[in-house]
């Protein structure tokens, strides 16, 4: 057994506090946020079951962690309410509209540059 796979794996709790186990051996009937996600389910306010855990050089503590939740307790996700898409729209369309010409860019208007393609480079627009 690796080093690595000894300290991830934990599935009393005694070392993490929290049941552990390694990367890709999660137990059956546990899922991730994404994974429940794909499902069509949410955790619906429960607490975390367990966690995977794997080396990871990029995070300062040496591991990176995704928590799991029990799929017997998931719920299914809300639907969108008429009144949340109009929201949404209205947001998109806040994000396509460029605040100097006030036209809709026909794509999100990059947060670099502020204002549309167009306004940004005004003579590299005229000469093509």
């Amino acid at each position: 057994m690796s080093p690595t796979f000894g300290q991830c794996y934990d599935p009393t709790g005694a070392t993490w506090g929290i049941p552990t186990f390694p990367w890709r051996l999660a137990p059956e009937g546990m899922a991730t946020r994404r994974q429940l996600r794909a499902k069509g389910l949410r955790p619906g306010g429960q607490p975390v079951a367990a966690q995977i855990m794997r080396r990871s050089r990029r995070r300062k503590t040496g591991y990176a962690v995704a928590y799991l939740y029990r799929l017997d307790l998931a719920l299914p996700v809300r639907a969108m309410t008429p009144a949340k898409w109009s929201a949404h729209a209205a947001a998109m369309t806040a994000r396509r509209t460029c605040p100097q010409c006030r036209t809709d860019a026909g794509y999100v208007i990059p947060g670099s540059l502020g204002c549309c393609v167009s306004c940004a480079y005004p003579d590299e627009q005229r000469a093509a």
